[in-house]
């Protein structure tokens, strides 16, 4: 078994909470409220503003041109590609996209989510560590499409029913980059680097899992007494 389907596997338990919580469920079904899918596309677009900017940090880290070819390729789809996936919800719901994004949210838990892969970015020199916290997302977003298209609970009738099927394809070169990637880069080091890469991977996917929930409740910050008012 090689690294990456290592951590796959280590991460298949959670992979099923995300599917089958409340987020991704109400999807399935087509009947997300209008809150919960704006505040998911208000936090999705600044999580994604701070994805590219890791994106960037990796490319002193990686050793080939085409690895860095590829990481600007990637800087470029989360600009103008991803979008697409965001401007489905964004009709669902029957407003504009650009109109939904001006007002800005930083929940707790995408915030704990995004220190953590600027952590790695910046704490650890091996780029595997870096990947690690990031290559959750392109593949638990994959795998829940995937999952959704096959399953007799997907309202096709509806328009989230597009969502599914843009991340069920989408993804695909990005997650196969990364696994190349990780296990490349941890080939040769000590399996207490090893533990401490797959433990990263799969804080991130429990990140992504809040993620979604944060959404699904439109999770806000609790100063007490009159802060929040």
């Amino acid at each position: 078994m090689t690294f990456s389907q290592d951590l796959r596997t280590a991460a298949q338990p959670i992979l099923e909470k995300i599917y089958n919580d409340n987020f991704v469920q109400h999807m399935l079904a087509g009947d997300l409220s209008a809150e919960a899918a704006r505040f998911y596309l208000r936090a999705d677009a600044s999580y994604l503003k701070e994805f590219a900017n890791i994106y960037a940090l990796l490319i002193p880290k990686v050793s080939t041109m085409e690895d860095v070819k590829f990481l600007v390729e990637q800087i470029q789809f989360i600009v103008d590609g991803e979008v697409e996936a965001h401007e489905i919800i964004a009709n669902y719901i029957g407003e504009d996209y650009n109109d939904i994004v001006q007002e800005k949210v930083w929940p707790p838990s995408g915030d704990h989510y995004i220190k953590h892969m600027y952590y790695n970015a910046f704490s650890k020199e091996n780029a595997a560590h870096t990947i690690a916290a990031m290559a959750p997302c392109p593949y638990v977003y994959q795998y829940i499409a995937r999952k959704a298209v096959k399953d007799d609970a997907l309202n096709k009738d509806c328009i989230l029913a597009k969502w599914f099927e843009f991340y069920s394809t989408e993804m695909e070169e990005l997650v196969n980059v990364f696994d190349k990637l990780l296990d490349k880069l941890t080939a040769n080091i000590s399996q207490q680097e090893c533990d401490a890469i797959k433990e990263s991977y799969l804080q991130s996917t429990v990140h992504e899992q809040n993620f979604f929930n944060m959404a699904y409740v439109q999770e806000s910050w609790d100063f007490g007494g009159n802060n929040n008012e």
